[in-house]
């Protein structure tokens, strides 16, 4: 746990991401990734220099029309002191049983988003922390290559002038494998998806990709993440 804080702290610093005073609300999806990304997060607020708060917010999908159990979530940011606020919606059922859509995540992904970006604006807090890592980083400039045709990757850090809200990743510099080992360490509440795509996805294809191309180059993702870097691309 403290290697990897020390990394979110990194990038953190590396980024600016973080600034005095600022209230940070965490989007907790209720997978491993938010859920570390919050504990880190509330850990780091104990002690960084820039004094900061944190808080954690969901935006329920309601796949199946059928809300989602988040009581463990709430438990675990009762014992953080982190404040906890779950918005439902009518995300899964438009998706899948309305819209019908055959290539779902992107748009649920960017709906959801739309939510939490909404509900920050809601609780009068302008800035929103996403659970995005190392792997996810580096499958993203691989899918945008491969599916889309560019060369090109989310940012560690975006001012979104028309919410007037600013997203961090401070996930950036941790591997997905190393939070997996500490969500099990941690005995985190992780809350299995009732997304019908779960595990059925361009990204878990992407995935397997890199893992394929590692056995020849055993060092890649790391090769991808210092190009990003040394290219400056999007905002890397």
């Amino acid at each position: 746990m403290e290697k990897l804080v020390g990394k979110v702290r990194a990038a953190v610093q590396h980024y600016d991401m973080i600034d005095e005073g600022d209230q940070v609300a965490v989007g907790v999806s209720g997978g491993k990734d938010s859920l570390f990304l919050l504990c880190a997060l509330a850990e780091l607020s104990r002690y960084y220099p820039k004094k900061f708060t944190v808080a954690a917010i969901t935006a329920d999908p309601c796949f199946g029309g059928v809300p989602t159990d988040y009581s463990a979530i709430q438990r675990l940011c009762d014992s953080l002191s982190v404040p906890y606020t779950i918005k439902r919606t009518d995300l899964g059922p438009l998706i899948f049983d309305v819209r019908k859509e055959e290539n779902p995540c992107a748009l649920c992904a960017k709906m959801r988003r739309g939510i939490l970006h909404n509900m920050c604006l809601e609780l009068g807090i302008r800035k929103l922390a996403l659970g995005h890592h190392f792997d996810d980083a580096v499958q993203t400039f691989f899918m945008n290559l491969c599916y889309g045709g560019r060369v090109g990757c989310f940012s560690p850090k975006t001012y979104l002038s028309r919410k007037g809200i600013t997203v961090i990743r401070p996930l950036i510099f941790c591997e997905e494998g190393r939070i997996n080992g500490a969500v099990r360490r941690l005995e985190l509440p992780v809350v299995k998806s009732a997304c019908p795509a779960d595990g059925v996805t361009a990204r878990k294809d992407t995935a397997d990709l890199i893992r394929g191309l590692e056995k020849q180059f055993p060092d890649l993702r790391q090769k991808v993440m210092g190009a990003m870097q040394r290219a400056g691309i999007d905002g890397w």
